[in-house]
């Protein structure tokens, strides 16, 4: 999924790649990686529409499409629930990063920005903050 992110999701092809059903294997997923195949991919997306926001010059649109949305108001809605801003204030607020791949990853990793509360939008490969003594 992480390289053919722009392409429709397949759960069946997952799924049997997996050898396991397709409600197994999105129970699986879900328990593992603490999202649904689908809003992982989308998270994935929204992750690779927010580099090209920043680096590129490319329309909103044109970001939408390349990324596998094929709806720019699912687009603008999604990447609004993952980032707090639209697209286009996204952009107006970010520029490109100059720093090692390593620190940008982290840096600008997506959020989900529900109810005035940040929260990551995964755990996944994230260590828990160190127990108070």
């Amino acid at each position: 999924m992480d390289r053919a992110y722009a392409e429709p999701l397949d759960v069946r092809a997952v799924a049997t790649v997996a050898n396991l059903s397709e409600a197994h294997f999105s129970r699986s997923f879900r328990a593992t990686f603490g999202e649904t195949p689908h809003r992982y991919l989308q998270r994935r997306r929204v992750e690779r529409s927010m580099f090209l926001l920043r680096e590129t010059d490319r329309s909103v649109t044109d970001v939408c499409f390349d990324v596998g949305f094929t709806s720019l108001g699912t687009f603008s809605r999604t990447f609004h629930e993952i980032v707090g801003e639209t697209p286009s204030e996204y952009r107006a607020g970010h520029g490109p990063v100059m720093a090692p791949n390593c620190i940008w990853m982290a840096a600008t990793r997506p959020v989900v920005a529900a109810a005035g509360v940040v929260v990551r939008s995964s755990s996944f490969g994230e260590a828990d903050a160190p127990a108070a003594p």
